[in-house]
């Protein structure tokens, strides 16, 4: 086995390839995560716990947490709905509309804050017409949700579009010769294979609105138990100098990242067990 990887390998051997690789990740990765996890170990237990569990605390975590389930729920029904369109269906500037999907991919953060809370101000182009309604978005929670749903939609559409792709659709023609309607060759023939694939991006779109940042504090209000980010009040502690609160809210925020990282593996490992 030893001889047949040295033989077939392009790169000098696995010694010096895994040396490197840990070298770059202990650079880039492990060597910031411990410094995180030893200013978070200078505070006491007690400290620790009423670092993370302040009322204004608890309250970001639940913005911050309860707008990403959302925001992610609103793109696993609406990316799968864009996917099936742009693989699907023929129309004119279908090639521009895919572009515009991997939009939040490239724009900046800030920008993408800015224009949004510009368009959903009360003056702005959508939100003149809202206010009236009663509808307020720009400075409000629901600023919150918008600016997840925009930075989040294309993690669910580019997991789904290629497996609606590779999607056999004379498969679907046999269940239609069988009698199947169209209600049930979606539900029976089209969504358990699909489902892996929407999983893992309604996984890794939470992710992304749960870290997220800069498009957010745009448009936020960033009222203090109101729509104050979790993300946000890292940076307060920051700039108030005190880096092991700071620290201790990030260890939280840490920590639920890895079981969501540990989530998309589980679904990933499961979706090729399903694709075997």
């Amino acid at each position: 086995m030893g001889s047949f990887g040295r033989k077939n390998s392009v790169l000098p051997g696995f010694g010096p390839a895994l040396g490197y690789t840990i070298f770059y990740l202990s650079i880039v990765v492990l060597i910031p995560l411990s410094a995180l996890f030893f200013k978070t170990a200078t505070l006491t237990w007690d400290q620790f716990l009423s670092a993370v569990t302040a009322p204004r605390v608890v309250a970001s975590y639940r913005i911050t947490f309860g707008s990403a389930l959302l925001a992610a729920t609103v793109n696993a029904f609406f990316g799968v709905l864009v996917a099936w369109v742009l693989v699907r269906y023929r129309f004119p500037g279908k090639k521009l509309f895919d572009a515009l999907v991997d939009l939040p991919f490239a724009l900046p953060t800030a920008v993408a804050g800015i224009t949004l809370a510009s368009i959903y101000s009360p003056n702005g182009w959508l939100g003149r017409y809202l206010a009236p309604l009663g509808i307020e978005v720009a400075f409000t929670p629901l600023g919150i949700l918008v600016a997840m749903i925009f930075i989040g939609l294309p993690f669910v559409v580019r997991t789904v579009q290629p497996v609606l792709e590779e999607l056999d659709q004379e498969v679907e023609e046999a269940a239609s010769c069988l009698g199947a309607n169209r209600l049930q060759t979606f539900s029976r023939v089209i969504f358990p294979t699909m489902l892996p694939a929407m999983l893992t991006g309604f996984a890794l779109a939470f992710a992304r609105a749960v870290g997220e940042y800069g498009s957010i504090i745009f448009i936020a209000g960033n009222m203090p138990m109101v729509s104050e980010i979790t993300p946000l009040l890292i940076i307060t502690k920051l700039e108030q100098y005190d880096y092991a609160g700071a620290t201790a809210i990030a260890t939280v925020m840490l920590m639920a990242s890895f079981v969501l990282l540990l989530s998309i593996n589980l679904i990933q490992k499961w979706s090729r067990r399903f694709a075997e």
